[in-house]
């Protein structure tokens, strides 16, 4: 019985979304180009469930792109609608369209010089009827099966938000590096703004060797530098090579006997490079793709000598992967 009334609701709610695709108008391409054209922002407000689904709302545009925020209506009757301003976009949400609180703000909208989109599930009310522009998010019938407790009814004022968010996002030609920006504490963020110049060791942390040092002196700068490798350079300071503990291993399973041999004996040539102003997620991407676990970093495609060593790890504690 539960679980059959779990799959109602679900269906309900599916069937009310189906539909208020199929309803969509233009209407909302009209919202959307109001929108794009305002020189203010977008002002969300509602009352009860309506404010809570306002408030996602004018996050996702936030972060999409579109400034926004909630007004909630009770507090802007008490002096809270100095936020809105003339240029502004207000959208105005209740599934009634005849909540009290948002119905007395509506002329003082007007006078500021908003504009008025409104967001109702009957298009004769009074806030229908007020807006510049109504978008309709009617249903059939709640999933309460009682009829009262909004459902079906906020899942579609929801989804119509979403969809404007979403349309506003792709006329700006919203792009992943414009979302990091608004998100730079997220996963994405670090991925799409951490450069790789973010990340390296650089200066003395860098471990080289000189090809005509003894393998001695290069182990001691690969244990001293705690990166798993050091580089291998001629006196002009280019990369010739890299020598890793897995060269080392190697070595010794060979049971050669490498230690007061000359480190560009034991290097590997041509190792893998990127640019320091490249991003810290493609120094991973080509980390695992070539089943290493630093590169070393140059200033552009035509230099030689290394600025920095970009290591796995550091990649790892920063939550690039």
């Amino acid at each position: 019985m539960i679980i059959e009334e779990a799959k109602r609701v679900i269906r309900l709610e599916a069937e009310a979304l189906y539909a208020l695709a199929e309803s969509v108008d233009s209407s909302f391409e009209k919202a959307v180009r109001m929108i794009l054209a305002s020189k203010g922002r977008v002002i969300v407000t509602g009352m009860g469930k309506s404010g809570l689904i306002g408030q996602k709302i004018a996050s996702t545009m936030a972060s999409t792109g579109t400034p926004s925020f909630f007004l909630h209506p009770g507090e802007a009757l008490h002096g809270d609608l100095g936020m809105i301003i003339r240029g502004d976009v207000v959208i105005a949400i209740s599934n009634s369209g005849e909540t009290e609180e948002v119905i007395r703000i509506l002329p003082i909208v007007k006078r500021i010089g908003a504009e008025l989109v409104s967001m109702t599930g009957k298009p004769s009310s009074t806030l229908a009827k007020a807006g510049d522009i109504h978008l309709n998010v009617a249903i059939k019938e709640e999933a309460c099966p009682l009829g009262l407790a909004p459902t079906a009814s906020t899942t579609a004022t929801l989804a119509m938000g979403d969809a404007l968010a979403v349309a506003l996002l792709v006329e700006r030609g919203f792009k992943e590096e414009d979302f990091a920006l608004f998100h730079p504490g997220g996963a994405l963020g670090k991925k799409l703004l951490l450069s790789v110049s973010d990340m390296m060791h650089s200066g003395n942390s860098v471990p080289l060797v000189k090809a005509d040092k003894l393998m001695r002196e290069a182990i001691f700068e690969i244990t001293s530098k705690k990166l798993g490798c050091t580089g291998v350079i001629d006196e002009e300071g280019t990369l010739l090579g890299v020598i890793t503990d897995g060269d080392l291993r190697r070595a010794l399973e060979k049971g050669t006997d490498f230690l007061d041999h000359p480190a560009s004996e034991l290097m590997v040539r041509n190792p893998k490079r990127i640019l320091n102003s490249e991003l810290a997620a493609k120094g991973l991407q080509k980390m695992e793709q070539y089943s290493i676990t630093s590169l070393f970093v140059f200033e552009d495609e035509s230099s030689n000598r290394p600025v920095g060593i970009l290591h796995l790890h550091d990649l790892l504690k920063a939550g690039i992967a």
